[in-house]
């Protein structure tokens, strides 16, 4: 049987941890592509070396030339600059956009078939730079940012109340930025509403805190942004792909009428398969997070109207 392959795009420390995380699992064959020369090819062979100690069998190549990534399954992409301090995501949007545009045009090419994994920031706009770039459904383009926002917020959560990360479980809705939208009443701890069991004003703290996680890692890093967090939550993603698990995990999508939004890329739950997005989960919202929702997709909104500038 042949194994699934894999590209990841980029091989800043994103793209090399996500590259670690699928090739270690066993889970899928991996080419890590950089413009580069030397830096994708130097990762691969460090990862290569490091499979008959960790017991898999994965093959991983680096590379400059897209041809080596033909026949990808899934393509994910994390190439573009990261934010420095004081930058913010919108900051990045026309430099990046040129870059997202650059490689899926080649990644496409050489994968017609694949599922597209955005990484790169501001993330919901780089989802539409993707979806012109490839022609794809909106089934084969999903944007990794809810994941991550959501294992901060659960993070956060188990540490305020001094439980398992296993039993706490979040959920964030909008745009990947200072607009999204964590839900307090369907963030749980084994079952419990957190509102159940946090004073209004910790659960606000603990959503605020949430909102600015990728700020709070930059500002302690200086010279650099996270990259653990968002290499396990694409790796989540990759994983209920290929396995077709049929994991529900917020990614943005492209919304056509559900939560009252239409065309725009927002993170919302969404049941995850081989296809990619098989169905987006519609919750109620109360008039005030319905409101918060709104904001957040303006926002992305926004983002995209400069992209046509």
């Amino acid at each position: 049987m042949a194994r699934n392959k894999v590209t990841v795009i980029g091989a800043g420390n994103v793209g090399a941890t996500t590259a670690q995380r699928i090739a270690e699992a066993g889970l899928a064959d991996v080419v890590l592509v950089d413009i580069v020369e030397g830096l994708p090819q130097g990762k691969a062979l460090d990862l290569a070396e490091a499979a008959p100690v960790v017991g898999h069998d994965a093959r991983i190549v680096g590379t400059n030339d897209y041809a080596a990534t033909a026949g990808s399954d899934i393509v994910v992409v994390t190439s573009g600059l990261a934010r420095q301090p004081g930058m913010s995501r919108d900051d990045l949007l026309a430099k990046n956009a040129g870059i997202v545009r650059a490689v899926v045009e080649q990644a496409v090419r050489h994968s017609p078939d694949c599922i597209l994994i955005i990484v790169t920031n501001p993330l919901d706009a780089m989802c539409h730079v993707a979806m012109q770039a490839s022609g794809f459904p909106r089934e084969r383009v999903l944007g990794m940012a809810g994941v991550l926002d959501s294992a901060r917020f659960r993070t956060f959560i188990a540490q305020e109340l001094g439980v398992s990360v296993e039993d706490t479980h979040a959920f964030v809705l909008g745009g990947h930025g200072d607009t999204m939208v964590p839900l307090p009443r369907y963030s749980t701890v084994a079952g419990i509403p957190i509102t159940e069991l946090l004073s209004p004003e910790r659960v606000a703290a603990l959503s605020q805190r949430t909102a600015n996680g990728g700020a709070e890692v930059v500002a302690l890093l200086k010279t650099g942004s996270a990259f653990y967090a968002p290499a396990a939550s694409t790796f989540e993603m990759v994983d209920a792909i290929l396995r077709d698990r049929k994991r529900i995990l917020p990614c943005a999508i492209l919304l056509q009428g559900e939560f009252r939004t239409t065309g725009l890329f927002v993170g919302v739950p969404a049941v995850l398969g081989s296809g990619g997005l098989e169905r987006v989960l519609e919750v109620n919202l109360t008039d005030e997070e319905q409101a918060s929702f709104d904001r957040s997709a303006a926002a992305v909104r926004e983002l995209v109207g400069k992209l046509g500038d």
